[in-house]
């Protein structure tokens, strides 16, 4: 073997393990931290936005929680109000209970992760929004155009008293 092919070899080889091990790195920190971030912010709650308001580096949020239900407890619960007959299925799967409109408060970071319902003609899509553009929304200002009111209800997911996380949900 000639000299450079040799050397050629070598460096293919050095590359293709700097290649491994960066990956690895790479992907072993990100889903260690995704599982960490998961298990800190696993509580999901749905529920209606009532206010959002800046208090110093974070955000404070007032939050009505209410029932998503789905299936046979969907089903049962909407005969059980009248909604539908007894035995036939609510529309879409799913129905609302609002119980009652105790407003929780929860810290919003910053940072926190937001998702509103969009579409640019090409079809109903989740965008991430920051928090402050959340703010403006509530407040009735337009930084994005939303495919349907923020009213339709939102899912968040907390640690305690602080959202990691905040999806708007879609209302067929």
């Amino acid at each position: 073997m000639k000299p450079t092919h040799a050397a050629l070899a070598v460096v293919a080889v050095v590359a293709t393990v700097a290649a491994v091990v960066f990956g690895a790195l790479y992907f072993t920190k990100d889903s260690e931290s995704e599982s960490a971030a998961a298990e800190q912010c696993g509580d999901r709650i749905f529920g209606h936005i009532s206010s959002l308001a800046r208090k110093g580096d974070q955000y404070e949020m007032r939050f009505d929680p209410a029932w998503f239900t789905s299936g046979v407890t969907a089903n049962t619960a909407a005969a059980e109000d009248g909604v539908v007959e007894p035995g036939e299925p609510v529309p879409n799967d799913n129905y609302r209970i609002e119980e009652g409109h105790r407003l929780l408060t929860y810290l919003v970071p910053s940072e926190a992760h937001v998702t509103v319902l969009t579409n640019d003609g090409t079809g109903i899509m989740s965008t991430p929004i920051g928090v402050p553009e959340l703010a403006q929304l509530l407040n009735g200002e337009k930084p994005v155009e939303l495919f349907e009111p923020l009213d339709t209800g939102a899912w968040i997911r907390i640690d305690i008293d602080t959202v990691c996380a905040l999806d708007q949900q879609y209302q067929p």
